[in-house]
């Protein structure tokens, strides 16, 4: 019976994944493309509906966390967020004009900032406790998101009309919904979380402080990359066919590195699969930058799944071993907030500037920088692991 009922954990955790992902991907990509074709909205409205997102999750992703280490009802609280994003994009066919859209992405991104932070929180630690692999569950994420994109892709542009995303998103987010309630409970402890002092906990480890702006440096550029990789695309000569493959190739790509993820960890420590993503990322920003032939391109798009597909799983993992077990899901969430939230808006709005104001290629040198910095903090890191009395001095001091 036990192992009967560890197999629909993991059913749900994976089924949740793969359909909360559909979800996203079902909208979030056709997104800009349904307010110019359907509703005409002006270029810079778009611009700024869409840069809501990563703003909104700066301050709510946090909250998020607080709020589910202090009731300790995660699952819950991501079963009804996750229903609620899908039923807030419905808000973009019910309604008209860009005060609403405005008002409609705000409160679509703060609920959504709950899905991927939660979701982890509860794969770590079942899958700490069941000696599984938190990266055969989690590359049922990309699975789904590469699926969306191709397939919302193929719908809209031969059946349906562009509107229909919002439908199939609210569907898939529906679902995710149901199995976040299958997913396993967590054990609750018997004193209540202080979420004051759980957050000047984090912010007085220096570790984590240090391996949030790794986490700035190395993971946002990745995620600003799917924001300009198709404009890096279509300057270096690829049709728009090609460039809609080689976005499926780069998600599908991510699939087998998080599968074996584990075991990478495993061999080389958690610090060294960090640092490796890091520098594959450098070496293709560096090589973006450049302006490569589009051979060159195609040869080396799988480079995302490396870059991405190692840093999720062994960064999740090492929050986790720096914070404490009672304020992890607001570890998490900050992670999350740093990396989808800041680092991807600054990078996205920095990029911009230098898109428009030098070269799409140049914006490849930004990140490129970026990730240097990242690649030396890890070394750092590295060496400051060997003395843990370094490691748990506290950046600063709070008097009770």
């Amino acid at each position: 019976m036990h192992n009967l009922q560890v197999r629909r954990h993991y059913a749900a955790l994976k089924g949740f994944y793969l359909f909360a992902f559909l979800g996203t991907g079902s909208i979030i990509p056709l997104l800009s493309m349904y307010l110019t074709k359907e509703q005409h909205v002006s270029g810079s409205q778009v611009g700024l509906i869409m840069s809501l997102g990563p703003i909104v999750m700066i301050f709510f992703q946090p909250f998020w966390g607080m709020l589910s280490d202090y009731t300790q009802k995660t699952k819950s609280l991501l079963a009804v967020c996750t229903s609620i994003t899908g039923i807030i994009g419905l808000g973009y066919i019910a309604f008209d004009g860009f005060p609403l859209f405005i008002l409609i992405a705000a409160c679509f991104a703060a609920f959504q900032s709950t899905i991927i932070p939660l979701s982890d929180s509860i794969s770590l630690r079942y899958t700490q406790e069941t000696n599984g692999n938190y990266g055969g569950i989690r590359l049922f994420g990309s699975l789904g998101f590469g699926i969306a994109v191709f397939a919302m892709g193929q719908v809209t542009n031969q059946l349906y009309p562009i509107h229909v995303i919002f439908i199939f998103g609210c569907a898939f987010l529906c679902i995710a919904a149901i199995l976040a309630s299958q997913m396993p409970g967590q054990q609750k402890t018997k004193t209540k979380v202080n979420i004051r002092k759980g957050f000047r906990e984090l912010i007085s480890n220096k570790t984590f402080l240090i391996f949030m702006i790794i986490t700035f440096t190395t993971f946002a550029p990745n995620l600003a990359n799917n924001t300009y990789f198709s404009l890096f695309l279509d300057k270096s000569g690829a049709s728009l066919s090609a460039i809609g493959i080689l976005f499926f190739i780069g998600v599908i790509s991510e699939i087998p590195f998080m599968r074996f993820a584990q075991t990478f960890i495993d061999k080389m420590g958690l610090l060294n699969v960090i640092m490796l993503s890091g520098g594959v990322s450098l070496f293709r920003w560096a090589l973006y930058f450049t302006a490569p032939s589009l051979w060159i391109i195609y040869a080396t798009v799988f480079l995302q799944g490396v870059a991405i597909g190692l840093f999720i799983p062994a960064a999740l993992q090492y929050v986790k071993k720096i914070t404490p077990s009672h304020v992890e899901a607001t570890a998490l969430t900050m992670y999350a907030a740093i990396g989808n939230g800041f680092g991807n808006w600054f990078c996205t709005f920095t990029g911009g500037y230098i898109f428009d104001y030098v070269s799409i290629f140049a914006v490849y040198l930004l990140f490129g920088i970026l990730s240097i910095a990242g690649f030396g903090l890890t070394l750092y890191l590295m060496k400051a692991e060997k003395n843990k009395n370094t490691l748990h001095q506290p950046a600063v001091t709070f008097k009770p």
